[in-house]
């Protein structure tokens, strides 16, 4: 890592555009995050929970138990994290520190679950992943606030989508071609630490001034997290209006494995995932970048996120009412349609919404518990609707009802175009 000078305007709005080069490196460290933490969500976690559940015990139930006690971890990191590289003043930056030490930590907690050989061991080992990748995520995403000025946030949001999308093609892809467990999980830890080098290696970050930190009290870091939508009406639209697409997104995608292998019987349901991940992954690549740049073009977020929302909620429909290989095709390729633009405008107007610039982590930390809520909540819904209130369409009726709600709130963000 480059240590540069301390810079009075690591708390400056930017307004130098950044390059391209400093966009691939960050973007590539987004998607080496995704790897680490889609390898297991699409694949590994629910071969291992079909392998390790206990006697009378369905597989159903402890994935939903471990990816569950994950998101709660990942709830208390992401802001924590946050905050805390917000107050950083190390020579190597604000943020860098951060990345550094989750990828090198989520690796570490990716080969310990490799080894898991009880539900337990598998729930602590996949806490520590959640852990340690959201240290480097709070990170990568404060960075673009810090960096980026706002007319070229949705281009870089748009890149960043990308990548994350890539993530979890290669994530899927190295869990379903590495040889088996163990080897899956050591491969997507591999490449998580591998894929960040160049950000880390080859980009200087902004460094904090020590002056500019205010005195730390235990009272005041806490209440921090916390904040007053009567205040701050947008950023808790914003917050509500992510938090129902992205529950509708996940309660979609949870049990796609077994949706594959008991609803449509398909001879090779993880061949299956990796295709719809494929499919959804070469709409999604059409539209996220794209949709960013088209809104920063037209200085608008709030009718990409509308309509993004409305699309996801027609693919959910598809599965619900076309229950299908070709149906799950066409489902997988409209909800990459969607995801994608939602993906870089969504995000866009999250640091569009940040109040300063003095606490830009925390609040995108607080933000992101928007992504990592209905990772908690989806699995609490969907277990009960697929085994006591209708199944999979059913399943699928609730997450295009949920996502179409949050499409909708998001014409309350009034500070916003």
């Amino acid at each position: 890592m480059t240590a540069p000078a301390a810079d009075a305007g690591a708390l400056a709005e930017p307004a130098e555009p950044v390059g391209g080069g400093w966009t691939a490196a960050l973007s590539l460290a987004n998607g080496a995050i995704w790897v680490g933490w889609y390898g297991p969500l699409q694949i590994l976690l629910a071969l291992q929970a079909a392998e390790l559940a206990p006697p009378g015990t369905s597989k159903e139930a402890v994935l939903a138990w471990v990816t569950g006690a994950g998101a709660v971890v990942s709830l208390v990191a992401n802001p924590l994290f946050g905050a805390l590289s917000d107050r950083t003043t190390s020579r190597y930056g604000r943020r860098t520190p951060w990345i550094a030490a989750g990828v090198l930590g989520g690796a570490a907690a990716l080969a310990l679950l490799a080894g898991a050989r009880t539900v337990p061991a598998m729930a602590a080992g996949w806490c520590l992943v959640q852990l340690a990748l959201n240290a480097a995520f709070a990170a990568v995403t404060a960075a673009v606030p810090d960096r980026v000025p706002r007319r070229q946030r949705g281009a870089v949001g748009g890149w960043l989508g990308a990548a994350q999308i890539l993530g979890v093609l290669a994530g899927t892809g190295l869990a379903t071609s590495a040889g088996g467990l163990a080897a899956g999980y050591l491969a997507c830890a591999a490449f998580t630490v591998l894929a960040t080098l160049p950000y880390l290696l080859l980009h200087r970050d902004l460094v904090l001034p020590a002056g500019a930190r205010p005195p730390f009290t235990w009272r005041s870091f806490l209440a921090g997290f916390g904040f007053d939508p009567r205040r701050h009406p947008d950023l808790g639209w914003a917050w509500l209006t992510r938090f129902l697409i992205n529950l509708g997104n996940a309660l979609a995608l949870l049990y796609l494995l077994y949706f594959l292998r008991d609803a449509l019987h398909r001879p090779d349901p993880q061949g299956g995932v990796l295709i719809l991940t494929a499919v959804n992954g070469v709409t999604l690549l059409g539209t996220v970048v794209a949709g960013g740049f088209w809104s920063d073009r037209v200085g608008r977020r709030l009718p990409f996120v509308l309509w993004s929302g409305v699309i996801m909620a027609v693919a959910a429909v598809l599965l619900a009412c076309w229950q299908t290989w070709p149906g799950a095709l066409a489902a997988a390729a409209l909800l990459g349609v969607g995801f994608g633009v939602f993906t870089s405008v969504d995000f866009a107007l999250m640091t569009d919404v940040l109040p300063a610039a003095a606490h830009r982590g925390k609040d995108l930390g607080v933000l992101n518990i928007a992504n990592s809520l209905p990772q908690v909540a989806a699995p609490a819904l969907a277990a009960p609707i697929v085994a006591h209130l209708g199944g999979y369409r059913a399943l699928y009726l609730v997450a295009a009802a949920t996502g179409l709600l949050g499409a909708l709130l998001v014409r309350r963000i009034r500070g916003v175009a």
